[in-house]
């Protein structure tokens, strides 16, 4: 029975093989002290290192080397390739000093020479077995930082982490909340002037206040912590900010959290010293039942500014008041110099899920413009006097249901836009799809949080592409100053890849078909594409070595794209089988990579299926709620999990018992539910059952065309 079941378990697993290697070698480190860390970091740079997720403190997503431009893109080949164990590979890497470094799986570091691809070190977390139930939600790192010979990570569990950058061994380790917390990290670090700062996530499943905390980056000694929305006010505010925030909040919204949660989006604006923080949605989504449908709720759906040496609040702006769609504003802020109307003005410009492209002033948090580039339906027009939106009448559903544009998915999501000064253009990876919201029945005596890390949001919803929809996506080029389109290329998934900018003319992204391409700046048109034979959502990045640019960018899907698994099952995106790869570009490149074998989901054999509605259906509760976050709705996985449609386990109730509740894959990502008793699993194994045969019969059909 054990050799049956480590069979079946394997056909099962959802995080790979993230075991630490034994160093190979060190990597060599430039040693250019705080001052010099500094200078590569600002937006004028030269470009030869990539050291942040975005680049530089700017976030522009944008690098100034030319060597590979509009007119000699044509010659880009693909120099090496580096095969990656299973698990998430949406990541953003960085480059120093030659040496390219990300964290594949769950934050698992590794370094390898730019140049060649050999693999030089390993440094694994073992994140998954620290994680408990965090393990539920997110899917590992998006990306990591870099700051003086040390690189930074954050992990599932809530460890900040300093690993030397030569030999891959930890320096420092901060928890950066209670290991019982129902929260967890996915976003990446950020450094500034010698400080690292880290958020979270968790609000989407839990009752979480959020907050950020910087850190000392030499020493790992926590500077300072803000807190993002007030909490109860019997026990006092944290700050004259918290005081502030609680006047805009309603009933007793504590209990529930609040939300804000800063997952993804922190940008360091070094002119002025500031912080900018994007936080997230409330907790739970529904305003009603989480402040009785009043207030603003300071500082949901925020850009919020903080001194950067005190973490003291200095402004913000509001993108959402009393936000209840989970329309966050955790997407990447940029930064920039624009001439407007004649004046120059620092601004930072940030495209949330909402659908309006934003231009603020940096300075005192104040609109300048906001307009929409995607179609949007819940909302008029953003009124410039007040900042506010004006909303269409019934888009909050508390009467009914209510359908607009876009959705929680966004109208962007994590994956980042870039900015070309010199261009003058923004470059947003756009989604196009609609939502139903439906909170019939509903209210704050009914509602309860599902517990453990479940996915509750005090609202249904349903999020599909729009009636006659073919084009789910588009690359936009944006015109801050104009507020206008200057082109829009559409794309046939929804959940396309990350964008680089650079000062060859040219604009960089990935796809769920597995092309990589690259477009002229100015105009659109497509110059080059390349067949990566796996779907790419992380962001591109280019730097030099020795006098040669290369372009690199991890090829394979992974993180939230997985949820909507039915919008992505025409490219054929298996879990098991895809391509997880480094791949590494520069002009005159001639390497290749093996064929992609086609991949049709083909259900598990299961003889003795007999059909249970009425367990299908309570199975079909708890798998939404609890599994389809990674296996994909309605069972049909995206490439971030298995398709259980597909799993032999599944058909083995041992198998899936020992999986599921006793956590025997918990090493390789897939969390332990023991909280679940047998009829509740025996419930959610129904409904797989009853998704296969679905699959089958589906399958015979096409088989007899």
């Amino acid at each position: 029975m054990q050799s049956k079941l480590i069979g079946l378990a394997a056909l099962l697993l959802l995080g790979g093989c993230n075991r630490s290697q034994p160093a190979e070698t060190t990597a060599a480190v430039a040693d250019l002290g705080p001052q010099g860390w500094r200078a590569q970091l600002t937006d004028g740079s030269d470009g030869r290192d990539w050291p942040g997720f975005g680049r530089t403190y700017g976030e522009q997503h944008f690098s100034p080397l030319d060597q590979i431009n509009a007119g000699n893109v044509g010659e880009l080949g693909l120099v090496w390739s580096l095969d990656l164990p299973a698990g998430n590979p949406a990541t953003g890497p960085i480059a120093v000093g030659g040496v390219i470094y990300f964290a594949a799986g769950y934050s698992v570091i590794r370094a390898v020479d730019a140049a060649t691809g050999r693999l030089l070190w390993t440094f694994d977390p073992k994140a998954p077995e620290a994680s408990g139930h965090k393990l539920r939600q997110g899917w590992g790192s998006r990306g990591i930082a870099y700051w003086n010979g040390k690189l930074y990570t954050g992990t599932q569990d809530g460890r900040l982490i300093a690993v030397d950058a030569r030999t891959g061994r930890q320096v420092w380790s901060a928890q950066t909340f209670g290991r019982d917390e129902q929260r967890f990290i996915s976003g990446p670090p950020r450094v500034f002037d010698g400080k690292v700062i880290i958020g979270h996530g968790g609000a989407d499943a839990a009752p979480i206040r959020g907050y950020v905390t910087a850190y000392d980056a030499e020493s790992g000694r926590q500077l300072w912590r803000f807190h993002t929305v007030p909490g109860n006010p019997a026990e006092g505010f944290e700050s004259p900010a918290m005081e502030m925030a609680a006047k805009t909040w309603s009933g007793d919204w504590w209990t529930n959290g609040g939300g804000g949660t800063v997952w993804n989006a922190i940008t360091y604006d070094a002119e002025q010293d500031l912080i900018l923080l994007g936080t997230g949605n409330g907790a739970p989504w529904n305003h009603q039942i989480r402040s009785e449908g009043k207030g603003d709720n300071l500082f949901l759906c925020s850009i919020v500014a903080l001194d950067a040496k005190t973490g003291a609040y200095r402004w913000h702006y509001q993108i959402n008041p009393g936000e209840t769609w989970d329309f966050n504003a955790a997407m990447d802020m940029e930064l920039a110099d624009l001439t407007i109307d004649g004046q120059r003005r620092k601004v930072v410009m940030t495209a949330p899920k909402n659908g309006f492209f934003y231009v603020i002033d940096r300075t005192n948090g104040r609109l300048i413009s906001a307009e929409p580039f995607v179609e949007t339906t819940w909302a008029k027009r953003i009124d410039r006097e007040t900042g506010r939106p004006v909303e269409e009448p019934g888009v909050r559903y508390t009467e009914r249901p209510t359908t607009f544009r876009p959705t929680p998915v966004g109208a962007h999501s994590w994956p980042p836009m870039a900015f070309s000064p010199q261009s003058g253009l923004v470059y947003i990876p756009a989604i196009d799809l609609q939502v139903t919201f439906d909170a019939t029945g509903m209210t704050r005596e009914n509602f309860s949080w599902s517990g453990n890390m479940g996915l509750t949001s005090g609202v249904g919803y349903r999020v599909e592409p729009g009636p006659g929809d073919d084009t789910q996506g588009y690359l936009v080029a944006w015109d801050p100053i104009r507020q206008e389109q200057r082109w829009r290329i559409p794309m046939a998934g929804h959940f396309n890849g990350g964008v680089m900018a650079t000062g060859g003319g040219l604009v960089f992204q990935g796809h769920p078909d597995s092309t990589f391409n690259a477009y002229d700046a100015t105009t659109g048109r497509s110059l080059w594409e390349f067949d990566a034979r796996a779907a790419i959502v992380a962001p591109p990045i280019s730097y030099m070595v020795n006098g040669r640019q290369y372009v690199t960018v991890i090829a394979g899907m992974g993180t939230s794209g997985g949820l909507f698994g039915p919008m992505l099952e025409k490219f054929g995106i298996d879990y098991r089988t895809q391509a997880r790869r480094v791949l590494t570009f520069a002009i005159g490149g001639r390497a290749t990579l093996p064929p992609k074998t086609p991949y049709r989901a083909a259900a598990f054999a299961d003889p003795g299926y007999t059909p249970n509605e009425r367990m299908a259906r309570a199975g079909e509760a708890i798998f939404n709620g609890r599994c389809a976050v990674c296996h994909g709705g309605a069972a049909i996985a995206g490439g971030t999990a298995p398709d259980l449609r597909t799993s032999a386990a599944v058909a083995d109730p041992d198998a899936f018992w020992s999986i599921v509740h006793d956590g025997a894959l918990v090493s390789a990502g897939m969390p332990q539910f023991e909280d679940h008793n047998r009829e509740q699993l025996e419930s959610v194994r129904a409904y797989l059952r009853e998704r296969a045969a679905a699959l089958r019969t589906s399958g015979a059909r096409q088989a007899a065309r």
